[in-house]
């Protein structure tokens, strides 16, 4: 049910002018049912999470883990976070911060059912991981599409926070576009702002919309403030899960460049008769990178690859994949008012730290 439609049209009844104190007393009781109410408008937004809640928590799942003993322990450690089921044969998304390393994985499910897990596959440079359960009568989420979303529409995040299962927060899409850095020390890009709000345990479990759709992996919050929380795009999280899958790895072609999606100027788009209307910005190309050696530079706009265009960082990071690591490539930007071309060899991406 989508808010606005249902109220279209019902905030036309007038505001008095003035309040009559004689008859004051003998006014009519408040109908707290009137369409005109500002309860029903809450009402209509509870019934909108409720719906969201009943069609998506049967999906979400608490994980818990067992890490080996660390030198100079006797027990190894234990956490927990997370999950959702993507497809009826048992497949489960998280995070990568929550499953790595493990020696064990344990997943409950909503109704009280509870398997092993194996690992599947796990990419801590986008925080994401996919691990399995072998188990019957499974529901599972759909992707939404992240590209679509507008700050201020509704956000639901389910999970486990603190160990309390299938806790329920619900807010706004505060902002997108944002970046940070993963446990890993790369840069993730396109990371969706919301103020639902997360603790610990909520990590690796859905944010949702309206529809029950997911459309963000909760992921991470800033402790000392409040109504900062941060998930990964569901389109990322889509394309990743689905490499995981097929490989349990990710290879990553790698520029060097770090970027955000942002608009083309009209008047600069007119003037090199460009179709797409916004590109990546280049925020920061690294030392010795095949960026750095062809001269990318930071302020520069990426607008194409391999004579197709780059819309968005999703865009770029698509085409990025193993097959274009040591081919020659051709890159399209805009410097300034002019639109350049060059090549670039793209080398696979560097080892993470641990």
């Amino acid at each position: 049910m989508r808010i606005l439609d249902e109220f279209q049209g019902q905030w036309t009844t007038p505001v008095p002018t003035a309040l009559d104190y004689e008859n004051l007393s003998a006014a009519p009781a408040r109908n707290f049912d009137s369409a005109n109410d500002d309860s029903v408008l809450l009402d209509a937004y509870s019934k909108t999470v409720s719906g969201v809640v009943e069609e998506a928590r049967d999906s979400v799942v608490n994980i818990r883990v067992r890490h080996a003993a660390a030198k100079g322990r006797n027990s190894g450690g234990e956490g927990s976070g997370s999950g959702f089921i993507i497809t009826p044969d048992g497949y489960i998304v998280t995070n990568s911060h929550v499953v790595h390393g493990a020696t064990e994985i344990h997943v409950a499910l909503a109704d009280g059912r509870s398997y092993p897990a194996t690992l599947t596959g796990d990419d801590p440079d986008s925080d994401l991981a996919v691990i399995r359960i072998n188990a019957p009568d499974l529901r599972h989420v759909h992707f939404g599409n992240s590209g679509k979303l507008r700050a201020g529409q509704i956000a639901v995040a389910i999970g486990s926070p603190l160990g309390f299962q299938q806790t329920v927060t619900a807010g706004v899409i505060s902002a997108l576009g944002r970046t940070m850095r993963a446990q890993s020390g790369r840069m993730m890009e396109n990371i969706v702002q919301t103020d639902a709000a997360l603790n610990p345990g909520n990590s690796g479990g859905p944010l949702l919309n309206s529809y029950g759709e997911v459309i963000g992996v909760n992921t991470a919050i800033i402790p000392s403030a409040q109504g900062i929380c941060f998930a990964i795009a569901s389109n990322s999280a889509e394309f990743i899960a689905a490499w995981l899958i097929k490989e349990g790895r990710i290879r990553r072609a790698w520029l060097g460049i770090h970027g955000q999606t942002a608009p083309i100027h009209p008047r600069i788009a007119r003037h090199l008769g460009l179709k797409n209307s916004q590109g990546v910005l280049i925020l920061d190309v690294e030392p010795h990178s095949p960026a750095s050696k062809v001269g990318l530079r930071t302020g520069d706009l990426l607008i194409g690859l391999k004579n197709k265009p780059v819309t968005s960082i999703e865009d770029l990071q698509r085409s990025l994949t193993g097959r274009e690591i040591g081919v020659v490539s051709k890159l399209e930007i805009i410097r300034h008012t002019f639109r350049l071309e060059m090549e670039v060899v793209p080398r696979e991406m560097p080892e993470r730290r641990e």
